[in-house]
């Protein structure tokens, strides 16, 4: 399953994102009828098309696997949760309704409603992952329910989709997806601009992405402790793990860094900031924050995981506010856009936010462990008893190998098929 969700983030957070990409760009064929916007439009959908097939590929996969690998959790979580996922079905069948009419729609339907179609796709695309973020989020702030005597009751879907964590963890994903894939595709078009492969079309589709990304990631830190005041409060352990404390004390400090030690219950070579943790969690800098050591072993989440995890999530996250930043000035230094090495720079950002990504949804959910739904039921009580079961985990991992290198190359055709077109 993390493997799964693992792979499936990249492209679902790929098809929310790039829509928005492709209607920019249509819209400014539209009002300046530059035929390089249309070339780079007419690229961008069969780039989304690409990665919405492999979305909903890798999608369908995990709610096969949500029935396989979870059925006590999804016995007692379905009634409950159930509405966002078909919500987001729904969702799904809109986004792949108006695709459809945008692929196909060219010279066929009028110009303001085949834009139109396009930002339907793009916002279906974004309604979709919020949903299933509420199920996340739900996972670690369980509502609507009451829970006596191992039996859930009084079940109410809408309170349970509107749980206390969606809105931070809705609005931290979101801010996520658009910057991992924003830096990416700018990436991308970057490395063509640097090699010098018909940089006209390049460099408008850098400006388009490289903006969504630079606010998104300038935004970021501010939904980051947005989300770490929520934690503070619903998942004191999480929270702890995540700055390997072990001790409960007030004004406590922030860490940067460090090398766990669980036997000993230390990290060594960290910077640690005085009581800047207190303050970011809970508003002051005198506040008491838990220790892992006041809570029973057997329900600490894995420290050394999380807090890694952590770490590279936020040092990854200030490297995209840099470049952000660097974005920025260059609007008013433009000799700066004639070096090669600016492109070179943001070439090789193209990664890093998908790697923060990946490291961010590895502390969500190894943070709540042993949890699966928090304080309520346990992950080794929801899993499924069925022997052989990694033998199925394989076959997934030779599949997704396939499905990555058969996108690889399409991506790769597409991209020498921009270089090679003529845009006058």
């Amino acid at each position: 399953m993390a493997f799964t969700l693992i792979f499936h983030i990249v492209f679902a957070c790929i098809g929310m994102v790039m829509p928005f990409f492709m209607v920019i760009s249509h819209y400014k064929w539209l009002k300046t009828r530059e035929h390089v916007y249309l070339t780079l439009t007419k690229s961008w959908q069969k780039g989304v098309a690409i990665f919405f097939v492999t979305g909903a590929v890798s999608g369908t996969a995990l709610s096969f696997e949500l029935g396989l690998l979870w059925p006590n959790f999804m016995k007692y979580a379905g009634p409950i949760i159930g509405m966002p996922f078909s919500l987001e079905g729904a969702a799904f069948f809109i986004e792949a309704v108006a695709l459809g009419f945008y692929l196909y729609g060219w010279n066929k339907i009028s110009e303001r409603f085949h834009l139109f179609t396009g930002i339907i796709v793009g916002v279906s695309g974004i309604l979709s992952g919020i949903l299933v973020v509420s199920a996340n989020s739900w996972m670690n702030a369980p509502s609507g329910f009451d829970y006596v005597d191992g039996k859930f009751i009084n079940i109410d879907p809408v309170k349970a989709f509107l749980n206390d964590a969606w809105f931070s963890q809705a609005l931290h994903m979101t801010l996520a997806a658009f910057a991992a894939t924003s830096f990416a595709v700018a990436g991308i078009h970057s490395w063509q601009i640097y090699k010098n492969r018909n940089p006209q079309v390049h460099k408008k589709a850098f400006n388009i992405a490289i903006l969504f990304g630079a606010i998104a990631a300038l935004l970021q830190p501010l939904s980051g402790d947005l989300s770490a005041k929520d934690i503070a409060v619903r998942q004191p352990a999480k929270l702890a793990a995540l700055e390997a404390h072990y001790e409960t004390e007030k004004g406590a400090p922030l860490y940067i860094g460090g090398i766990v030690n669980n036997e000993t219950q230390e990290v060594t070579h960290k910077i640690a900031i005085p009581k800047a943790l207190s303050f970011l969690a809970h508003g002051d800098f005198d506040a008491e924050v838990k220790g892992l050591n006041d809570f029973p072993v057997e329900d600490r989440p894995n420290v050394a995981i999380t807090h890694y995890a952590f770490q590279t999530m936020v040092s990854l996250g200030m490297l995209l506010v840099l470049a952000s930043i660097i974005y920025f000035i260059s609007l008013k230094k433009k000799h700066w856009q004639l070096q090669r090495r600016y492109w070179l720079y943001f070439a090789i950002m193209a990664p890093i936010g998908f790697l923060a990504l990946e490291a961010g949804w590895i502390v969500t959910e190894v943070g709540r462990q042993p949890w699966i739904i928090h304080n309520v039921m346990r992950t080794k009580d929801a899993v499924t008893p069925m022997p052989g079961m990694i033998y199925s985990f394989y076959m997934y991992v030779f599949l997704y190998a396939i499905l990555s290198v058969a996108v690889t190359w399409l991506m790769a055709r597409q991209i020498k098929v921009l270089n090679n077109t003529k845009t006058l």
